[in-house]
């Protein structure tokens, strides 16, 4: 008899649900030819549907020749009949997060998972009096000057080793809180150790410096695009003597280079092998990747690493990832969608892989944290700290994590400064520095005889309950509806962005160009794009990025790199890589610039469990503006007339 997680799995994968199997090679499930046959064409189906979901035929060159939206919807739900079966998503949004739709914000740059739900949060604060807001623009996060945090995170100074072996003084709360997120990784804490990092970055670095590059020289990554994270881990494993290698995306769609990847993972050379890090999918472009990949390094010697911070809230339950473990897994959690992105990061270690991990000169073990209950209520600044907080760190801390920004919510984003791009994230450390609390959860000690409601009061008194609802509402909502929800929406996005082009231009100019999978029923629910102007040249990602903020959308960017281009696309690549560029500080304190490496910078939006109709909606109205060739120069105006900080073009 399977467990329950199992049997959803495989009815997940019925639906179509689980990751994409390895190109090449023969799927298990779908030996029968007539079983082939009918899985291509439920694939073409869906296809068809999903551009019949937006007037068939129809090209969009003017913003305000978009249908309205209870048109588009009507449209949409006649596509994709079985959305409806996922309403109660929209019901747990409606009751649990409804400061989303009070403030018009639409969030498309979280990453993680959340821990807990905006009335939640407000129903243990509700006696504290709100700050009045101070921002007419994007809505800002505010706090009451006394609200109370449920637990602080403090830093440890423990070995790695030490702490995988005999775990250390753990509370109460600590150890509930462990159990909780376990259970909801369907982890089995016979199987893995899990260790409290500060954020994902501290994860990352952790892990490098105590893993054997010596015996085990290679360091392999599987991104499509630059991650933050990853860059603080391979900086940490070149100081130990990693041989750093990276899997290429082949142009146009994306896909991993399978002959190249699978070329160094079947090395027989022992010294050839070592650590993959392994995203399963991408978080910016929404590309997927087949676990089997995890398989066949596993059998060749490798030890693998899965990135499970980009996954959905329920694939951890997919059929694959039930069967095959990983050596070490990272994911990451923050506190209230669209409200509240800092948090922290787990660190899993598979017990049976845990020897194999050695103590050296360099290992510091900074980032490991230990989450303790609330001693003093937390000063909140009146300000937001949504989109333009800076990390502020002290000097330890940036001298040993570089990288420590927290990627346990909003995705990394960038800011324009005097043409210079400078990278934030929220971090945890920054959080403490300014009095603000680390997570929120509610602990409850009730009587058996009393209803939950009447003591929601009473955490003071123990930690005999942990509520994590927005784990729960996860649970509660299942793999197969969240994974239906999240494929119809974005493939409406997707199709709904390349239908906008641009007036009187040749060939209609497309307004989009979505770099990745396209319209496809496997994809992810993430998709990377840019926006070109009338005269094909493209707008910057950073003002995009920005515009889209002061309408209330929250977008991010970054950097697609890797890329490998045939010869039959040698001419296009000329036009499309660009190279980046980077600052250092010079030997007299000034700023030298220079340029590393290429890529392509692009805006993103990755979906979550709340995303809904109306927001994919929103983002499409938004980016048709730039349709008109004067909106950008409009906007810099308006601002201006505003009184308000203005986008430099």
């Amino acid at each position: 008899m399977y467990p329950p997680c199992v049997r959803e799995a495989s009815e997940a994968c019925f639906h179509g649900c689980c990751l994409a199997s390895l190109p090449r090679f023969p799927d298990p499930h779908a030996t029968d030819q007539k079983q082939l046959s009918s899985v291509a064409l439920s694939r073409y189906n869906f296809a068809i549907a999903t551009v019949a979901s937006l007037f068939p035929n129809t090209q969009f060159t003017n913003h305000e020749s978009l249908p309205p939206f209870d048109e588009s919807f009507s449209k949409f739900n006649e596509a994709y009949p079985q959305y409806s079966n996922t309403e109660r998503a929209d019901q747990v949004r409606a009751q649990e997060y409804y400061h989303l739709s009070m403030s018009n914000h639409v969030c498309l740059d979280y990453i993680g998972h959340g821990l807990f739900s905006y009335s939640q949060q407000q129903n243990h604060h509700m006696a504290a009096p709100a700050a009045p807001s101070s921002s007419s623009s994007a809505p800002s996060l505010h706090f009451s000057p006394l609200e109370l945090p449920f637990f602080e995170i403090s830093y440890k100074s423990v070995n790695l080793n030490s702490q995988l072996l005999y775990g250390g003084e753990e509370s109460e709360l600590e150890t509930k809180i462990r159990k909780r997120i376990m259970g909801f990784m369907n982890m089995s804490e016979a199987d893995y150790s899990m260790v409290f990092t500060a954020n994902q970055s501290s994860a990352f670095k952790l892990l490098a410096d105590f893993y054997p590059f010596q015996s085990n020289q290679n360091l392999l990554t599987v991104y499509d695009y630059e991650n933050e994270a990853v860059g603080a881990m391979i900086c940490a494993s070149k100081k130990r003597g990693a041989r750093v290698l990276s899997a290429e995306f082949s142009w146009p769609d994306l896909r991993i280079h399978s002959e190249k990847l699978r070329k160094i993972v079947l090395s027989k050379r022992k010294r050839r092998r070592g650590l993959i890090v392994f995203p399963l999918q991408s978080r910016m472009t929404g590309a997927r990747y087949s676990y089997l990949w995890m398989s066949m390094a596993q059998e060749n010697g490798w030890h693998v690493l899965l990135d499970a911070c980009a996954l959905g809230p329920k694939d951890m339950e997919t059929l694959g990832l039930s069967l095959f473990r990983p050596d070490f897994l990272i994911c990451s959690f923050f506190k209230v969608f669209g409200k509240n992105p800092s948090g922290f990061a787990c660190l899993f270690v598979k017990k049976s892989s845990a020897s194999i991990l050695k103590d050296s000169a360099t290992a510091i073990s900074m980032g490991i944290v230990s989450l303790l209950p609330a001693t003093r209520p937390s000063q909140f600044p009146d300000e937001s700290v949504s989109s333009d907080i800076e990390a502020e760190q002290t000097s330890n801390y940036k001298d040993n994590l570089a990288a420590a920004s927290s990627l346990s919510g909003p995705l990394p984003v960038q800011r324009i400064s005097n043409e210079t791009f400078e990278s934030h994230e929220i971090s945890d450390v920054s959080f403490r520095q300014k009095g603000l609390s680390c997570s929120e959860i509610v602990e409850l000690e009730m009587p058996l005889d009393i209803p939950q409601s009447l003591n929601k009061d009473n955490s003071a008194h123990g930690y005999s309950e942990i509520e994590c609802r927005g784990l729960d509402h996860a649970d509660s909502l299942g793999l197969i509806l969240i994974s239906l929800r999240a494929r119809f929406l974005i493939n409406w996005l997707v199709n709904a962005l390349m239908s906008l082009r641009h007036p009187h231009s040749d060939n209609g100019l497309p307004l989009v160009r979505i770099y990745g999978p396209n319209i496809s029923f496997d994809r992810g629910p993430a998709v990377a794009f840019n926006v070109f102007d009338w005269k094909g040249e493209k707008v910057e990602p950073t003002l995009v990025q920005k515009l889209a903020d002061r309408s209330n959308i929250s977008l991010s960017h970054g950097l697609l790199q890797h890329v490998w281009f045939s010869d039959k696309y040698e001419e296009e690549k000329e036009k499309i890589l660009e190279l980046k560029t980077s600052e250092v500080e010079g030997t007299l304190g000034n700023k030298k610039r220079y340029k590393s490496g290429s890529g392509i910078p692009v805006v993103s939006a990755a979906l979550g469990l709340l995303t809904n109709f109306e927001d994919m909606y929103k983002i499409w109205a938004f980016v048709s503006r730039f349709l008109d060739a004067d909106f950008v120069e409009k906007e810099r105006w308006r601002y201006v007339a505003l009184n308000q900080k203005t986008v430099e073009v």
